[in-house]
């Protein structure tokens, strides 16, 4: 395959990765916007009250999806074939966050293989980093064709 058609073949990729992402009933809750390339992926969500915990800002669980979800999408830029499982993931909250937008940046550092591990890293509005993550990532027998989130649909 040459390089024009293999890079048109990783962009439909991606972009097929973002429709599932975003058709995933999960994200009807979070409403946020993502962009897929060859070993990175960038998250973006307005953080908004009712993601809050009872001392008002934004619950980790809401720090975990974003941090998860682009160390996931980094790793699965380069899965063509399978849906990729979290097998391990590590979180380090830095700062509270209860106002503006926050973004998640993730990149894959390494593969092999059996596995992929991808760093990822939450910044607030002004840019100050809030979390880091580290995630490892396998192959599942889930094969990407199936899932109808992935289908043609562009």
């Amino acid at each position: 395959m040459d390089r024009a058609r293999k890079m048109t073949s990783n962009a439909d990729h991606y972009r097929k990765l973002e429709q599932m992402y975003h058709q995933a009933n999960i994200n009807e809750i979070f409403a946020p916007k993502i962009t897929i390339s060859e070993g990175k992926a960038e998250i973006t969500m307005e953080v908004l009250p009712k993601f809050f915990h009872a001392a008002g800002a934004l619950h980790g669980s809401v720090y975990f999806k974003m941090l998860d979800d682009v160390a996931y999408f980094a790793a699965s830029s380069l899965l063509t074939d399978t849906f990729a499982l979290t097998t391990q993931f590590n979180l380090h909250f830095l700062k509270p966050v209860s106002h503006g937008t926050i973004t998640a940046i993730g990149q894959l550092v390494n593969a092999t293989k059996s596995s992929y591990i991808s760093e990822s890293k939450l910044y607030n509005e002004k840019g100050d980093l809030i979390a880091i993550g580290t995630g490892t990532f396998v192959k599942s027998r889930i094969e990407l064709s199936f899932l109808e989130s992935y289908k043609e649909r562009l």
